[in-house]
């Protein structure tokens, strides 16, 4: 169940990672490094190391990292919300 879990929060952090990359805010600018080699996709492909993982610990017995990815979830949240709502 814990491993289900991880996956739809890995879901939700790509939607808000789309969302960011494709919002135009200036900060964006300022972090070009991470976002533009291989052509926009270096930061998506380290998104998904982090969920590839989480998953493979978690599968592995150690469920204590669904949390871990849970609390990494919610703080991307926070962020996509301040840099979408244009408070950063």
């Amino acid at each position: 169940m814990a491993l289900v879990f991880v996956f739809l929060l890995g879901i939700v952090n790509f939607a808000m990672h789309r969302a960011v990359l494709a919002s135009g805010h200036p900060i964006l600018a300022q972090v070009a490094w991470l976002y533009r080699p291989l052509g926009g996709r270096f930061s998506l492909i380290v998104e998904f190391m982090m969920l590839l993982g989480s998953m493979l610990l978690v599968s592995s017995g150690s469920p204590g990292w669904a949390w871990g990815y849970a609390v990494y979830t919610a703080i991307n949240a926070v962020s996509a919300w301040l840099i979408l709502t244009r408070r950063l």
